[in-house]
């Protein structure tokens, strides 16, 4: 049987734009050099800003309120159409920009003048707002461009009470919808708008949506899916993790796609060094700036995020210049966040640490069934005697369910190897007691304080270790709260001397992130009940691990009989 020809992708069509960075800083346009349908880019762009802007003084036109950036936006989506082959040879675009930069009004706008040039008959046109409020907003400003426009309020009807718009003639219908409450299954939207991706990231069946939305483009060539969003405020996750990091390969030449990415953030080298703080660059990543943003507001809100404190600081960075949240940037993070990424080395793994070690102690954490079971290995590395770290988690399904905030990032790292999400009871256990019987039967275990545990809650896997040939001197309950202290301050300056490295697990950046201080007196406290619902259990596993190897251990072999002393042995006896 005879197969379809594969669609290859015309070069004349890339996207790419490797020099963004260059484009950024001088404030060109992020829109490269395309082959667009011009009679189709200028019908659209002339339709786009006739259309009226409702919550602005005087309500101007978007020709008039708008600025360049815009508009090559506008002409880039609607002028990729080939109206002869009623294929758009770009499908996919992905608009990054702060807030304050009229991403909802601009948004509504392209919907409708997305359902003003239909062709098709009985179009499905969707808008997807993560939650009811953000749909609201949405639905609200499409209805007020249309009531501004006599010609448009003949054209359309607007139906308030399912948040749907009806093309008269042409039977097209604009729907608004919102994640979190309608069941958005069986698409067969033609032009699909998503707005704010990055809160889909808090949201368990978030990945299956976007299977859904794409899946009706497949039969409908001349459709297009466009993603607005700002950066998040917690560190990438999830879906949109997955979407920003597609948008920018494909934007720096890593990966060839028909998706059109347009970021507004600053190059990495710049942001780093607090660059987005410099007025000198707000026009270049706010391209709205002196239009729907103040220049005057953002100096304020610098000030006062500045007064208040890091966390503070670190959400207007990501709101309004786009600067993606890392470790560093966390409020009362823990000291040794600041080092985590830096003492990273790819070449520690579990079987590389059982190769290059002299001596190797655990630390164990959590395992309830709202919890993860967190375990840590850190071994002292001969010669160089450094602590080389690993970290694996394990989590019951019922988690999934019960903290559905996380359950995309748990479902993410489980792919990742470094999670299981357990099949059955009991798997988590017995999977941490095999890891933990492998290393001792390697004969790197010390004799006494081999593996450190939280003393509440480890009798089942004290049991199972006893059973697997562990001894009770082996095993070892660490005191929580103020009395780790020693551990949390020991692990921050080995970290920061380069001591104490680790393999390089999404899993130990994500749960470092969560991992928040507390002053108590004189010592320094990391606990869940300051961490919140957050997951850092793998990290409380390091604490009690660094505790152990604190202590110096070195391995000596048990001597259960005379036999097993050396001294005793047949060859010197005969």
């Amino acid at each position: 049987m005879d197969l379809a020809p594969v669609h290859q992708p015309d070069p004349k069509w890339a996207t790419a734009v490797p020099d963004w960075e260059a484009r950024i800083m001088a404030r060109s346009s992020l829109v490269p050099e395309l082959p667009l349908f011009d009679a189709v880019a200028e019908k659209a762009l002339r339709v786009f800003k006739r259309l009226r802007v409702p919550d602005i003084f005087g309500q101007p036109t978007y020709g008039e309120a708008c600025d360049a950036w815009t508009f090559d936006l506008v002409r880039a989506i609607f002028g990729s159409y080939d109206p002869e082959l009623k294929r758009r040879m770009i499908r996919e675009f992905f608009l990054l920009i702060p807030k304050k930069n009229g991403k909802s009004s601009i948004a509504a706008a392209i919907i409708v003048t997305a359902a003003i040039l239909n062709e098709r008959p009985e179009a499905e046109l969707l808008l997807v707002a993560p939650t009811k409020t953000i749909a609201g907003i949405a639905f609200k400003q499409a209805k007020g461009i249309i009531a501004l426009d006599a010609e448009l309020t003949k054209l359309f009807q607007v139906q308030d009470h399912i948040l749907q718009i009806k093309h008269r003639t042409m039977l097209a219908v604009i729907f608004i919808k919102a994640a979190d409450s309608d069941v958005i299954t069986g698409s067969k939207a033609t032009y699909i708008l998503i707005d704010e991706t990055h809160v889909f990231a808090a949201k368990a069946k978030a990945a299956e949506l976007f299977v859904e939305i794409r899946g009706s483009l497949a039969s409908r060539p001349d459709g297009f899916l466009l993603q607005i969003t700002t950066q998040s405020k917690k560190p990438p996750t999830g879906v949109f993790k997955a979407e920003i990091e597609k948008a920018r390969d494909v934007r720096d030449g890593r990966l060839v796609l028909p998706l059109l990415a347009l970021m507004y953030e600053l190059p990495l080298a710049v942001s780093e060094k607090d660059g987005w703080k410099d007025p000198q660059n707000w026009a270049r990543v706010n391209p709205n700036l002196g239009r729907s943003v103040d220049p005057s507001w953002l100096a304020d809100e610098l000030l006062a995020a500045e007064r208040t404190g890091p966390e503070a600081l670190a959400l207007f960075a990501s709101q309004h210049h786009n600067v993606q949240i890392g470790m560093a940037m966390l409020h009362d993070r823990w000291v040794g966040a600041n080092f985590w990424e830096d003492t990273t080395d790819s070449s520690v793994t579990f079987e590389s640490i059982l190769a290059r070690c002299e001596v190797v102690v655990a630390g164990i954490d959590g395992g309830g069934l709202d919890d993860l079971l967190g375990l840590t290995l850190i071994g002292r590395e001969r010669e160089s005697r450094r602590w080389l770290s690993w970290s694996k988690a394990w989590v019951n399904k019922p988690v999934l369910k019960l903290r559905q905030n996380i359950a995309p990032k748990l479902q993410e790292l489980h792919q990742a190897g470094e999670l299981v999400i357990c099949e059955t009871p009991g798997q988590d256990v017995a999977d941490l007691v095999a890891i933990i019987e492998q290393v001792n039967e390697a004969g790197l275990l010390p004799a006494s304080n081999a593996v450190g545990m939280d003393p509440e809650g480890i009798a089942e896997i004290f049991d199972a270790l006893l059973q697997a040939g562990l001894t009770e001197q082996q095993m070892c309950a660490v005191s929580q709260g103020y009395k780790l202290n020693s551990a949390i301050k020991g692990a921050e300056r080995k970290l920061y001397s380069g001591n104490l490295i680790h393999a390089d697990q999404a899993l130990m950046i994500w749960c470092v992130a969560n991992a928040k201080t507390e002053q108590r007196g004189n010592a320094v406290i990391v606990t869940k009940a300051v961490s919140g619902s957050a997951k850092i259990d793998p990290v409380m596993a390091l604490f009690n691990a660094v505790l152990l190897m604190a202590w110096s251990p070195v391995v000596t072999p048990l001597v259960s009989s005379p036999w097993d002393d050396p001294e005793f042995s047949i060859r010197k006896a005969g």
